[in-house]
């Protein structure tokens, strides 16, 4: 297997206006990694997760897709990506779960998943459909293929939009918040997918609030503090021992007794 990591961030910025939001962090998840991005609101962890798939355009820093850097125009603020098949094809090869779920309301859940790898990725119809099915079984819900979305939970349209993510053979899965929108009970059928996404080993970011899951799934563990990397490691270290006083007062606030 190469050791050329999936995703690689170097030195990465990014500021709105005046308010830089990450100052200068680095990243980086070979195949098979799942790592796992805590801090409190605020702290930079979803624009990193946007900025790594070019949904948000950085200021300064590399990324770096399987060794292939991200070729920009331009300085600071008018800094954009260079070449917009290279800015598709890492987006595609980036699936982004997001909160909010993201289905088209207008679709079944079959139409959903299949919507991307057929108009995007020009896939034949019949292969998508075979693959989306299997998908759909794989995340617990081949039963609600010709459902709509509204007819759903929150816990299965959230599986649906895993389904959908996997389906475009992605080589990177960036969770964002994935169960921070759903009840208790439901979080925890998400939190299973993930689980078996992590043992099957996919490579994975996942920005949560969640620190049983990011302890439980993560083989590496990232403390974003006011847009710096504050502590890093593994998950029995980072929970286990943690080393500054910013991460004790957020694991005391998060982590129940």
């Amino acid at each position: 297997m190469s050791d050329t990591p999936v995703i690689e961030i170097r030195d990465l910025h990014k500021s709105y206006g005046k308010l830089e939001v990450l100052k200068g962090v680095d990243i980086v998840a070979h195949a098979g990694d799942v790592v796992s991005l805590i801090g409190s609101s605020g702290s930079g962890k979803s624009t990193l997760l946007r900025c790594a798939n070019l949904l948000e355009d950085s200021q300064q820093g590399e990324v770096i897709f399987v060794g292939e850097p991200v070729k920009w125009k331009g300085h600071g603020h008018h800094r954009r990506p260079a070449d917009h098949a290279q800015m598709i094809r890492i987006r595609t090869n980036l699936s982004m779960v997001f909160q909010q779920f993201n289905l088209w309301a207008h679709m079944t859940i079959l139409q959903n998943v299949m919507e991307a790898p057929v108009h995007v990725l020009k896939r034949d119809k019949a292969e998508v459909e075979a693959s989306a099915r299997r998908y759909l079984d794989k995340v617990g819900i081949g039963d609600k293929c010709d459902n709509y979305p509204a007819q759903l939970s929150g816990g299965q349209q959230q599986r649906a939009a895993i389904a959908r993510a996997l389906c475009m053979e992605p080589k990177a899965l960036l969770f964002d918040e994935p169960t921070s929108a759903l009840d208790p009970e439901l979080e925890q059928e998400v939190v299973r997918v993930i689980r078996a996404l992590a043992e099957e080993g996919r490579t994975m970011l996942i920005v949560t609030h969640d620190m049983r899951m990011a302890a439980d799934v993560s083989d590496h563990v990232v403390f974003l503090h006011q847009g710096k990397i504050e502590e890093q490691g593994p998950p029995a270290t980072l929970f286990g021992s943690p080393k500054t006083e910013r991460l004790k007062q957020f694991l005391s606030a998060t982590v129940p007794a």
